[in-house]
């Protein structure tokens, strides 16, 4: 019931090299469960934003009236890494011992907001759901951790895909749940959802 909402949410985007240089904005009108409406779009150029600084931007909704105010800062991505399982980051040990170091007790409190890193490796999916009228599907990981997103490659046309990626999250909550979500992709329709599993950290 608002025409000037404040929704004061922080998102991270993993921004690569080899990703869309466009951030894609909509803005979107819930009635019920069952009634949405779009209020609007707009889009920001990445690359064409000043880098390690915070930049505050109020973007005009395309075709609709209203405008959107957003704090948008590009910094060089750390801790956050997607790689295949034969150049795993932990997998060196000297890295190991760095890290060992790094979070041993008497660094403690060096760095209050450095809580640590998670290291998922995701190996395979078995009996999937088939999605498809062929009987299969094509299936995608996604991980969630906080307001971090990361995501495997879609393996086509298999119930039993295997994606062998290893992802590195910063924790910046100890309290957050890492989930994780098998969609089926389905063209330029949304994805079809074949399940979920959540872990709180503070069960690792």
């Amino acid at each position: 019931k608002s025409a000037n909402p404040q929704w004061r949410e922080q998102f991270d985007f993993h921004y690569f090299s080899d990703r869309k240089d466009m951030l894609d904005i909509e803005v979107w009108r819930k009635d019920n469960k069952k009634h949405e409406e779009l209020l609007g779009t707009c889009h920001v150029d990445i690359t064409a934003l000043p880098t390690k600084q915070t930049n505050c931007l109020e973007l005009p909704l395309e075709k609709h009236p209203g405008s959107l105010l957003m704090l948008i800062a590009v910094s060089p991505c750390t801790g956050v890494s997607i790689s295949d399982l034969c150049v795993c980051p932990l997998g060196d040990p000297n890295e190991r011992q760095q890290i060992s170091q790094r979070y041993c007790l008497k660094n403690s409190f060096r760095d209050i907001k450095d809580i640590g890193f998670l290291q998922v490796k995701v190996l395979k999916a078995v009996d999937l759901m088939a999605a498809d009228f062929s009987g299969k599907s094509d299936p995608f990981c996604v991980l969630e951790l906080g307001n971090d997103m990361l995501q495997t490659h879609t393996v086509y046309k298999n119930l039993n895909p295997e994606w062998n990626k290893v992802f590195t999250f910063p924790i910046k909550d100890i309290h957050d749940v890492l989930e994780v979500t098998v969609f089926d992709e389905d063209g330029d329709k949304p994805p079809d959802f074949l399940g979920k599993v959540a872990i709180p950290l503070l069960s690792v």
